[in-house]
């Protein structure tokens, strides 16, 4: 096991009637700046919750942060921060809300030109103003991490920063308010936390089995819960398990001394740069050409995958490859999530687009060994066409 630092100190609230907590966590005295993304909070009763909450605090709002969340929103909300003054962020929704606020939180600090440098890693975050979360969408774990993803708009482009100083300073993990999602968002919460455990667990072997098991008891748990979840979003206990799941597997817990990818979810973003597809939805079209692609370089890892999270034992080590991609397939295919290009009109002429956006940016070679190259990516693409 490689040297590594492990640091997350973000403060976790879970469960139900806990918002009534959320005023002894923010001083009185400071300003408050709600940020939410459609109606549903106030469907659900959060919003109304956290106003009570808050009632002794000034308080603003900024909504309408996109599922994607963009830039071009993001420093609408930048303006309100930096006019009133404000003194804590606080995103209620899912990860696109909470990514959403973190970058606002940097933006409104940054004293250089143009904030969209802090994205393109130009420059570094110097400041952030204070964040709380009020989780209602398993999703993305960014309720207990310091990354954040935004698109910019105008150019299409979808790019991610992360920075200590964008930890959230405490999480309200709330199941009984996702009992409303529709059918969609619960199998994108499922296949999104699904995929960020595999780009820190199906690389190769560097002796650490406690993140290993880590990883795989994550899994195993969404293969169980996701389906009765997506069958039910009312299921309280299948939500508390699928919502904790999707929050530890991505707060850095099972990434420690492990090689990390990310190379699906870096192709998997210019897809949905492109062509709006649903970024859980751009996870699964990518991985499975990924794997087929690397099979002989990830080939230990997907073995062990297939033995532990699907009890694939027999046949030759080719046939139970390919037995785990295709069982991983139908898990996302059974979730209602389509797995090729052709099922979200995605032409070839994407496939050259996307490689060429690598060529210009310089990434000749990302993901865990930097064997993915522009010419890789249009391989894995063009398997994943139909």
């Amino acid at each position: 096991m490689d040297n590594f630092d492990f640091y997350n100190p973000v403060k976790i609230i879970f469960g139900k009637d806990q918002l009534k907590r959320l005023r002894d966590l923010i001083p009185t005295n400071q300003k408050v700046l709600i940020l939410y993304g459609g109606g549903s909070i106030h469907k659900n009763g959060v919003y109304k919750q956290a106003v009570a909450a808050l009632k002794n605090h000034e308080v603003y709002e900024f909504s309408g942060i996109e599922p994607n969340p963009r830039y071009e929103t993001a420093m609408k909300a930048v303006e309100i921060v930096r006019e009133k003054k404000i003194d804590m962020l606080l995103a209620i929704g899912g990860g696109s809300v909470i990514d959403a606020a973190k970058f606002i939180a940097v933006a409104a600090l940054y004293e250089g030109t143009d904030p969209w440098d802090i994205l393109t890693g130009a420059t570094k975050p110097a400041g952030s103003v204070p964040i709380g979360v009020i989780l209602t969408l398993p999703a993305t774990g960014s309720e207990m991490n310091s990354g954040s993803v935004i698109t910019k708009e105008s150019t299409h482009e979808k790019l991610a920063f992360m920075s200590p100083l964008s930890f959230p300073k405490f999480s309200f993990l709330l199941p009984e308010a996702a009992a409303t999602l529709p059918k969609k968002q619960i199998a994108n919460g499922v296949v999104d936390a699904f995929v960020h455990v595999i780009e820190q667990y199906v690389n190769y072997p560097v002796n650490t089995p406690l993140q290993d098991r880590f990883a795989e008891s994550i899994l195993q748990t969404l293969v169980e819960e996701g389906p009765k979840v997506y069958a039910n979003p009312a299921d309280y206990d299948a939500m508390s398990n699928l919502m904790l799941s999707a929050t530890i597997a991505l707060n850095g817990l099972i990434g420690m001394a492990v090689p990390q990818d990310w190379s699906i979810h870096g192709i998997g973003h210019e897809l949905t740069a492109l062509h709006e597809i649903d970024h859980a939805r751009t996870l699964a079209i990518v991985l499975p050409g990924l794997w087929k692609i690397f099979r002989k370089e990830k080939k230990e890892k997907i073995l062990q995958y297939g033995k532990r999270v699907w009890q694939i034992t027999e046949g030759s080590e080719e046939e139970r490859v390919d037995e785990a991609i295709a069982r991983t397939v139908e898990f996302f295919e059974s979730l209602g999530v389509k797995t090729k290009l052709k099922d979200y009109n995605v032409q070839e002429d994407s496939i050259e687009k996307i490689a060429v956006r690598f060529e210009e940016r310089g990434w000749k070679a990302f993901g865990d060994r930097r064997l993915v190259t522009p010419q890789k990516v249009r391989e894995i693409l063009m398997l994943q066409l139909g």
